[in-house]
């Protein structure tokens, strides 16, 4: 074999990792809460509000280069979070730019406190979360009671991964403006991403109350509840957001999750009553019916059929 067709075997293998790595990273390199996203995937959105779920495109960017780098055994250069310890040093650095070719929204050290927090407000729509750290810092340090500085702070601090100080501003921000229902859900939803449970549903609650048809905090309520175990009172709050169809798959969702085969399979036939001809709840309940045992059950299989939306051949 030729040294050139070595070589093309080689880019060749090097293309195809590449490629499988980018088509799997939207959910290898996913970030964010387990049932959070798996919710998401339903088509209920979940999280803060204002929450990109993580850089993807870093993660598409990053992901060929560490399928190649595990395959070489190299690991050096890695993306990493930023830590609690780099984070305390935005409010004494002076502020720079991360990227060069960004514009610079950064303002100068004279501004006021809201220019500060308009400017930190456009680079955390930019994703650039260093300096929109930086600027939020500054602004709530100038006027300690701006709650939309410290809100949107906690933002930036969840998408770096920072959880407690993400908890830290949100509480800050909710003590300047109790009635906020979207400061309310993001502490809320802070809580819940903290095992705090029950906290995380009397503020979430409060949210709903505040805003009734909003789907991000009603799905946030119902991702709590369901940790308590109060699946019926999460379904409630599931359907408001977007229909008893996919208030019923998202309980069932969570029941399985949690392993909970024989409750789940009841939201399952109620989503497969609302829709006869959704594939998502006929799957489920195949599979379902037969890791627990129902399907060869004296009459079921053609029960279970009809319930599922499938056709079977009776055995």
């Amino acid at each position: 074999m030729s040294k050139r067709t070595i070589i093309a075997i080689l880019i060749a293998l090097v293309v195809t990792i590449a490629a499988t790595a980018m088509w799997s990273a939207g959910t290898v390199e996913r970030d964010g809460d387990t049932d959070a996203n798996v919710i998401e995937d339903s088509g209920a959105p979940t999280g803060n509000s204002g929450d990109k779920k993580g850089n993807k495109v870093v993660h598409l960017v990053a992901a060929p280069f560490k399928a190649i780098g595990r395959l070489f055994g190299h690991h050096d250069h890695k993306l990493e979070r930023m830590t609690a310890k780099d984070a305390e040093k935005f409010e004494s650095l002076p502020v720079g730019r991360l990227d060069q070719s960004k514009e610079e929204h950064v303002v100068d050290n004279t501004a006021s406190a809201k220019e500060h927090l308009s400017a930190g407000r456009e680079l955390l729509r930019s994703g650039n979360l260093n300096d929109a750290i930086a600027e939020l810092s500054r602004a709530v340090s100038m006027d300690p009671r701006l709650a939309e500085a410290h809100n949107l702070l906690g933002v930036a601090f969840d998408q770096k991964g920072l959880a407690d100080r993400a908890k830290e501003s949100y509480e800050k921000a909710v003590k300047f403006e109790p009635e906020d229902a979207q400061t309310l859900n993001n502490l809320g939803f802070s809580l819940y991403q903290n095992g705090n449970y029950r906290a995380a549903v009397d503020r979430l609650k409060r949210a709903a109350k505040l805003a009734p048809t909003d789907e991000r905090i009603l799905n946030n309520l119902g991702l709590a509840l369901c940790r308590l175990g109060k699946f019926e009172e999460a379904y409630k709050y599931f359907s408001r957001a977007a229909g008893e169809f996919t208030g019923n798959i998202n309980v069932a969702t969570m029941l399985e999750r949690l392993g909970r085969d024989d409750e789940a399979i009841k939201y399952y036939q109620a989503a497969a009553r609302i829709d006869p001809t959704s594939a998502v709840a006929s799957r489920r309940l195949i599979e379902l019916y037969q890791r627990t045992g129902r399907w060869n059950a004296p009459g079921a299989t053609t029960a279970n059929a009809d319930a599922a939306g499938v056709a079977v051949a009776r055995k």
